[in-house]
């Protein structure tokens, strides 16, 4: 943010996010505020302090899934050592990777659910069939 506290005028990429949904997303900000969106990053000293009295070598005994964004510059995990701690602490971890950039879900839907349709149906078989 610059010194009048507000995001740059960068244009829309269509690629990314169509108009009516940057329109849903103004809306819904202006109506509800950004808290909820970025209180995980306001809360981090909480977070951090939770880890640390974490007990050393928890792990995650329940399936995992964990979607890379292939050009998520942003959040890199592919190459960058991002994703060690979730691949040490999570005993049943699946990963897979969408060819998008961070906002994944927005940039590549289609691929986000059929990733996670094809980890329930491996890891949930059993639901899976009955439906």
């Amino acid at each position: 943010f610059g010194p009048d506290n507000k995001a740059p005028a960068v244009p829309r990429d269509e690629r990314v996010i169509s108009e009516e949904d940057e329109d849903r997303y103004v809306a819904a900000l202006e109506r509800n505020g950004f808290a909820g969106p970025d209180s995980w990053y306001m809360n981090a000293q909480s977070n951090i302090a939770y880890a640390e009295r974490a007990r050393q070598n928890w792990r995650l005994t329940m399936p995992v899934l964990f979607l890379h964004g292939a050009y998520d510059y942003t959040c890199e995990t592919i190459d960058w050592r991002l994703a060690e701690p979730m691949r040490a602490h999570c005993a049943d971890l699946t990963e897979a990777t969408v060819p998008s950039g961070h906002w994944m879900a927005q940039e590549k839907p289609a691929c986000v659910n059929a990733a996670l349709a094809k980890w329930l149906a491996q890891k949930l078989r059993q639901l899976w069939a009955a439906a």
